[in-house]
């Protein structure tokens, strides 16, 4: 292959993997911003459960396992994104 050739494609590929790049880390932060969000209605949540003088419907307890499910589901997600 040609010098000329090589460069050529090379130059090619990494300017379009900085593109995607670029979008990925868009998309990172878009991600991370959403689970940003359910952390902070999340934890005070839990933690007003965790106080015990406090009765709570197991209906409640159910939706907040379901919550943290998600919001491990999304940690995970962004971890083998940024391995």
């Amino acid at each position: 292959m040609e010098l000329k050739t090589l460069l050529e494609k090379l130059e090619q590929e990494r300017d379009e993997l900085k593109v995607k790049m670029h979008l990925a880390k868009m998309e990172l932060q878009e991600e991370w911003e959403e689970a940003e969000k359910k952390w902070e209605q999340f934890r005070p949540k839990v933690e007003e459960i965790l106080d015990e003088t406090k009765e709570v419907a197991e209906e409640t307890v159910e939706k907040l396992k379901i919550v943290g499910e998600e919001l491990r589901n999304a940690y995970q997600r962004l971890r083998e994104r940024l391995a």
